[in-house]
């Protein structure tokens, strides 16, 4: 069996508190939420996991891929661009062993959400040994002063 690990992060800027915009991580509208600043459907949580399998597996990273400069995917649903990269890694001989999330965030509390979001991503990771980790910024640097949300993943893909 081969093993290979990959880092993915990403993050984005909050949008202004009068947008409309809807926050979504994981595949999951959090309401009541300012939604953040991105291209896409801006799924900070997809984006750095997509970025990991993508990098585990040798084949580049999301914005080559799904380039912001592209409009098709503009407000794209970034939980759709993440089973693309399972997808492509699949067709490559690999399959996800496991992931484990950090999503770093001031704002909104996701204690409650996390278990939701863990579902979705189980089901387009083909994998259940998914692992998610809320952590506030404690008020220190942007994240700590609830300018966006950050997100860190590392994955093990095996054959």
């Amino acid at each position: 069996m081969n093993m290979r690990v990959g880092l993915g992060y990403d993050i984005h800027p909050f949008a202004t508190a009068d947008s409309d915009r809807p926050l979504v991580l994981a595949g999951l509208t959090i309401a009541n939420a300012v939604g953040l600043v991105g291209h896409s459907d801006a799924d900070a949580v997809a984006h750095a996991v997509a970025d990991a399998i993508l990098g585990a597996a040798g084949l580049g990273d999301l914005g080559t891929l799904f380039p912001a400069s592209d409009s098709h995917y503009r407000d794209a649903d970034s939980m759709v661009m993440l089973r693309e990269v399972v997808a492509l890694a699949a067709a490559d001989g690999w399959v996800v062993g496991n992931i484990d999330v950090v999503i770093n965030a001031e704002v909104p509390r996701l204690a409650p959400h996390i278990e939701a979001m863990k579902s979705n991503l189980v089901a387009a990771l083909r994998c259940d040994a998914v692992n998610l980790k809320p952590k506030r910024g404690e008020g220190l640097g942007a994240v700590g002063r609830s300018e966006g949300i950050a997100v860190q993943a590392v994955v093990m893909l095996t054959t």
